[in-house]
């Protein structure tokens, strides 16, 4: 971390303790982003309630290149709850962050297209030809909806290609305009 770790306590009793355990995760989450410029702890008792325990807000603002992170928990009983609870959201918005930063973002490839070419309705699997002429296995758990029963040879079905072992293999299998693009 380019700078210092700043926590500030407020109507909470010093306990070294406690700073601490702070800096100790505040200084781990190097390891979901190398690149922190700063992080803020505060951790306070907002309002003395007399008929229950002390309640802890914690605040933690942490500043990385291209964006600030804020992040709140308040009114819990466990001062180490409340911080275990926004360290691990810190980790989660960092390494979503850092993820943003070096373009890997999640895609997902379009269902295929294809056609039942065979279905053994009384065992509980068929095949798929797909438009390049590949068939694909899939059984009464890979169709989507419970919908194994309707299917019959034929119709136009959309399914995501997988191997598993040497065959391919057709996974959420769904019929129907409205399950892919056309």
């Amino acid at each position: 971390m380019e700078r210092p770790i700043q926590v500030t306590l407020r109507n909470v009793p010093q306990s070294d303790a406690l700073e601490a355990h702070i800096l100790q995760k505040a200084a781990r989450l190097e390891k979901f982003h190398p690149r922190i410029t700063s992080c803020q702890v505060v951790v306070e008792i907002p309002h003395k309630h007399k008929q229950q325990g002390n309640l802890f807000d914690i605040r933690l603002d942490i500043r990385v290149p291209g964006e600030d992170i804020v992040l709140n928990r308040e009114m819990s009983e466990d001062v180490y709850v409340a911080l275990r609870d926004v360290f691990d959201a810190a980790r989660r918005r960092l390494e979503d962050h850092a993820r943003r930063m070096r373009g890997d973002v999640k895609t997902h490839a379009p269902p295929a297209q294809g056609r039942v070419a065979r279905l053994f309705a009384d065992e509980g699997y068929g095949f798929i030809e797909s438009a390049d002429g590949d068939e694909y296995y899939f059984n009464r758990d890979n169709v989507v909806s419970s919908a194994f029963e309707a299917l019959r040879v034929g119709d136009e079905v959309h399914f995501i290609e997988d191997m598993t072992g040497d065959s391919p293999q057709a996974k959420r299998v769904s019929a129907g305009k409205h399950h892919g693009a056309t």
